[in-house]
């Protein structure tokens, strides 16, 4: 007895050291690594069906699976990316030459609001609105400045990137191709129950088609909604404030009127009047309304979670995981509620003879 003790904390330590090591050579790639498994999770759905359609010729409906996400998912991201670089960089330059000067936007807006309210401004504390109008300047400068270093970084790093977009893709075809094969066997190597390991995965796979298929979807539409409408107002930079829109669209309660709220203020203030309601409108009738239609509908009311904790979860999986924090962020989030929903059976069998 004592013998078999002692081999099976050996081999405890053993496996917990080469699970290290192994995680440590994945890491440089793990970006890679996570947005294959996610991929295939979301395209789940459209493998299978083109596997049915394929007569059970799984590496044909892998290839023609991966065929479709390149070109739908993969092609307009380079291209939407490498727009948006060149639009901060252009932007950095006109901040620089002094042609776009948020600063003075900000001035316009101060001196066009009546005196009632530069008083209560002063009666707040908050009345040096000329150091915020710098730190305004400031905080442009130092956003448009980062985009247009993305384009030196993207240049430099441009192997590393396609080195990156092969790993995952290769991954993608194993995993949509041997995807149930490899999730039968994980079951067994999991020591928890059928209903258990059942109840995990479900929320697991419905928390990522979600968080990626529904909110991808609804930033995709709301921030290209929002780019038109600046284009048609002949708003400088349509393409990057389109993407900023759609990017903060994915925080609940917050969404993209922390961009088209500060244009349509300034545009009721310095005398644009329509411009500030077709914007208005637009925004409130349209754009508000795809997050009410389109987010149910892609989403649907399966995860289970407030929209305080995936605003919370999703500011800090960005925070913590950078850009894959929005999906990482609200996954952790559902897993951790499922778990805790799961222990007080969990208690029960444990108990049970």
């Amino acid at each position: 007895m004592e013998n078999s003790t002692l081999y099976f904390r050996t081999f405890l330590v053993l496996l917990t050291a080469v699970s290290i090591a192994f995680i440590c050579v994945l890491l440089p790639y793990y970006s890679a690594i996570f947005w294959g498994a996610i991929l295939a999770i979301v395209f789940g759905p459209m493998h299978r069906r083109l596997l049915t359609r394929f007569h059970g010729h799984r590496n044909l409906a892998a290839l023609t699976s991966v065929f479709i996400i390149i070109l739908i998912v993969i092609l307009p991201l380079i291209f939407v990316s490498g727009a948006l670089i060149q639009e901060g960089a252009s932007i950095y330059k006109r901040i620089s030459s002094g042609q776009f000067n948020l600063g003075a936007y900000f001035e316009q807006i101060v001196n066009a609001l009546p005196a009632s309210v530069h008083s209560m401004l002063d009666r707040l504390g908050v009345g040096d609105v000329f150091s915020l109008q710098d730190k305004l300047s400031a905080a442009a400068l130092q956003g448009s400045k980062f985009l247009a270093s993305q384009a030196v970084n993207v240049g430099q790093h441009t192997f590393e990137f396609i080195i990156s977009m092969g790993v995952m893709l290769y991954l993608l075809y194993f995993l949509l191709r041997d995807g149930p094969q490899l999730a039968r066997h994980s079951k067994q190597l999991i020591p928890l129950s059928d209903e258990h390991q059942v109840h995990l995965y479900r929320k697991f796979a419905t928390v990522v088609r979600a968080t990626v298929k529904g909110n991808i979807a609804v930033a995709c539409t709301q921030g290209l909604l929002g780019g038109l409408i600046f284009w048609f107002l002949d708003i400088q930079g349509a393409l990057l404030w389109g993407v900023l829109m759609g990017f903060l669209s994915l925080l609940p309660a917050v969404g993209a009127a922390l961009i088209w709220m500060p244009v349509a203020v300034y545009f009721l203030v310095t005398g644009a009047i329509w411009q500030g309601v077709v914007l208005i409108l637009f925004c409130v009738l349209v754009i508000g309304l795809v997050d009410n239609v389109l987010r149910p509908i892609l989403v649907g009311k399966d995860t289970k979670i407030p929209d305080y904790v995936i605003l919370i979860s999703t500011l800090g999986g960005l925070t913590v995981f950078g850009l894959n924090g929005f999906v990482i962020g609200p996954l952790c989030a559902a897993l951790f509620i499922a778990c805790w929903d799961l222990f007080p059976s969990a208690i029960r069998k444990h108990q049970e003879p």
